[in-house]
């Protein structure tokens, strides 16, 4: 069983309110977007994902550049309809 997040440790409130003071995880990312962690991982081998980066053998990715992703799906969604 996963651990209780607090709004101090839950990844969706670092990108509500400005700039986190971490990088996120790929768990971080799947809870943030409520999709399953081996999608997280689906997106990062097709390219399609949020940019990730590597710190030796982890995965982190940029809050800042995870929420200018979620934007242009956004406009991208609002450009088709």
């Amino acid at each position: 069983m996963a651990p209780k997040r607090t709004p101090e440790t839950d990844p969706r409130a670092t990108l509500r309110g400005g700039l986190p003071d971490r990088y996120l995880t790929p768990e971080d990312i799947a809870a943030l977007l409520s999709v399953p962690l081996e999608t997280v991982y689906a997106w990062r081998k097709k390219r399609t994902g949020p940019p990730g980066f590597r710190i030796g053998k982890h995965l982190r990715y940029d809050p800042t550049a995870v929420h200018a992703w979620i934007n242009t799906l956004t406009e991208a969604e609002h450009d088709a309809a």
